[in-house]
């Protein structure tokens, strides 16, 4: 088993995902390196990168510890993130410490245990992404060494919210289960209310690294 101190570094503090959807003018690992160097600079502790190539460019300009994950698309299954071993082994050599998966309840090519086995093995430690409280509480079983609210309203099976899933935080608090926020937090106020329900340490993307998503916020505020 890995060493856990990386998770000690990140207590209490935010993590930044940089990532652009394929069609964004931002999708591009020069310039996913630059959002990293930015989120460096306003105090970030650690950052969450997507996709081979912007995790390298990513540990080519910064020693932040990184959450690496892959999304792939698949036919034989719903799950997006990070769906093989390979995949996160690959992000393991690349330089990320952490390796995200997907570690819901729904069908997949390869067993959480075996994957997350495998990444420990290659000297990384493993995030599971959940959506519900049993999700989180098998992910454990498992071995994952810290589990995330990333999936809250992305399966068919869990709350479907406009906002951060305040209640499955405090289901993991109670349930003694250590857990990153993550999903949907657009504002300071958010991220420290995650933190004052239990989490261990906050991941905020869109209100930080996507302009055109922020940008539409403003225009359907203005009624435009």
């Amino acid at each position: 088993m890995p060493e856990r101190t990386v998770l000690d570094r990140l207590r209490g503090g935010l993590i930044v995902s940089c990532q652009a959807n394929p069609d964004s003018p931002l999708c591009d690992p020069y310039i996913i390196g630059q959002l990293a160097l930015a989120a460096e600079r306003g105090g970030a502790v650690g950052l969450r990168i997507q996709g081979f190539e912007d995790v390298a460019a990513v540990r080519a300009v910064t020693e932040l510890p990184i959450i690496g994950l892959t999304k792939t698309d698949r036919d034989d299954t719903d799950v997006y993130i990070t769906p093989t071993a390979a995949e996160g082994m690959k992000l393991v050599e690349l330089g990320a410490q952490i390796v995200a998966f997907d570690a819901t309840a729904r069908s997949r090519p390869e067993p959480l245990a075996e994957m997350f086995a495998a990444v420990h093995a290659a000297g990384a430690l493993v995030m599971g992404d959940i959506s519900t409280l049993d999700e989180a509480r098998a992910a454990y079983d498992h071995g994952v060494d810290i589990v995330s609210t990333t999936l809250s309203g992305y399966t068919p099976y869990s709350r479907q919210l406009a906002g951060p899933d305040w209640e499955l935080m405090r289901e993991l608090r109670d349930a003694g289960l250590p857990f990153a926020a993550e999903g949907r937090l657009n504002s300071p106020a958010d991220a420290a209310q995650a933190v004052s329900l239990g989490a261990s340490f906050v991941v905020v993307g869109s209100a930080i690294t996507r302009p055109d998503v922020i940008t539409g916020w403003f225009r359907r505020a203005l009624g435009a």
